[in-house]
């Protein structure tokens, strides 16, 4: 199974993970990794430096998309707020991690930007759900979560991989599956649900998030290319 949503270009459906302390070293990754990279994601981590929507900013001047990556969870009223901040910045995705309430007022406000729902992170497990209090399995709650933020307006969600086929099966073909977890070479950080870049698109992904196996190689820029071409010969 390959994905429902056409992309122009198969080198956009990479999304690299931009989780650095500051915008210096944000910048030196950016100017390193060039052309290989179109897509970034901005996270907590970068949030807090002080100058993500610099960062914002000047990824778009230079025809970069951005995803802001924050994972909203407030009263609903303020979620939509923040949305509503945030399209105003050219972000392309916004995450939201929250219950109905929140996921429709972010679909309400969300401007030219689209909305990714939060169904749950890949660092969790069975395990994990169960000290959470959750009484299902993981499939179970991604689909759940998924369905609703459809039927709220929301554009897609941020899954594993391995939860997609039955995302396309069960929610709606048409949803935008962002993937994250993905890594190329055998893992071993805090990531638990994870899979390759071929089986993520073979499983249905739209776009996958790639960060460490990227920004801690050697070489990130090679690191990248290694991964655009492994997608384009996915597509070709």
């Amino acid at each position: 199974m390959l994905t429902n949503n056409p992309v122009s270009d198969p080198a956009d459906r990479l999304i690299f993970a931009l989780d650095v302390p500051d915008a210096d070293r944000a910048r030196t990754l950016i100017a390193t990794l060039g052309e290989h990279v179109r897509y970034y994601k901005l996270g907590l981590e970068l949030f807090l430096s002080g100058a993500y929507f610099e960062l914002a900013d000047e990824l778009n001047a230079a025809g970069k998309q951005v995803f802001a990556d924050l994972k909203l969870f407030d009263v609903p009223a303020t979620v939509g707020r923040a949305v509503a901040q945030l399209s105003k910045r050219g972000v392309d995705f916004i995450t939201v991690h929250g219950q109905d309430a929140m996921l429709a007022e972010a679909a309400a406000n969300k401007g030219s930007s689209r909305i990714l729902a939060v169904t749950a992170l890949t660092s969790l497990d069975q395990g994990d759900l169960d000290d959470l209090g959750f009484d299902c399995d993981v499939a179970a709650l991604v689909l759940s979560r998924a369905k609703r933020a459809v039927k709220l307006g929301c554009d897609g969600v941020v899954s594993s991989g391995l939860e997609v086929p039955a995302l396309r099966a069960g929610a709606d073909p048409a949803l935008i599956a962002v993937c994250p977890g993905i890594r190329p070479v055998a893992n071993t950080d805090d990531q638990k649900r994870t899979l390759s870049v071929e089986q993520a698109f073979a499983n249905g992904a739209d776009y996958i998030v790639v960060g460490r196996p990227i920004r801690d190689a050697d070489d990130p820029a090679a690191a990248a290319a290694a991964i655009q071409a492994q997608i384009e010969s996915v597509f070709k």
